[in-house]
């Protein structure tokens, strides 16, 4: 709790609730990226492994599902173990950008017993922040990454302006 003297020069805004959302994480996928390959089957292989039993079954559940599910995994630390945990939620997580160690995110896409991956394009993670198809990138994908790593959602300006 911040000291009364400085919460009382606090604004307090009265947002209206957001909209529906116009598109879903199924929607970001390029089918054909220029810029990023698919892992190889033993890399997927490996990051299904590093999952616990809870990410195991989010990806049995959209394997399952009877449509390609595209999701969102992470490496991180948990007790001293590095785990893989994924969403299928339609949710991306955090764009990261790919310096000082962080994790970028990995696009695992389900399809009945297949489940492939790879990081997301650059294209794709403009999508993510919500720039526009016409919105020109940096011709390098470390460098449009990091634009978009480093970028506020345009969506969520748009909506507090």
């Amino acid at each position: 709790m911040a000291p009364k003297s400085v919460s009382a020069k606090w604004i307090w805004w009265d947002l209206p609730i957001p909209g529906q959302r116009k598109i879903s994480l199924t929607d970001i996928p390029e089918h054909h990226p220029t810029d990023v390959n698919f892992h190889p089957p033993e890399k997927t292989k490996t990051l299904l492994e590093m999952m616990s039993g809870i990410n195991t079954a989010k990806v049995t559940r959209a394997q399952g599902s009877g449509v390609m599910k595209a999701g969102c995994s992470y490496r991180r630390m948990r007790n001293g173990i590095q785990r893989a945990e994924v969403r299928f939620d339609n949710v991306s997580g955090c764009l990261r950008t790919p310096s000082g160690g962080s994790s970028r995110q990995t696009l695992p896409l389900a399809h009945g017993k297949e489940v492939r991956s790879r990081l997301f394009s650059a294209r794709e993670v403009a999508r993510l922040i919500g720039l526009s198809e016409k919105y020109k990138l940096p011709k390098s994908y470390h460098a449009a990454y990091h634009l978009a790593g480093d970028g506020v959602a345009v969506p969520a300006v748009k909506f507090l302006a």
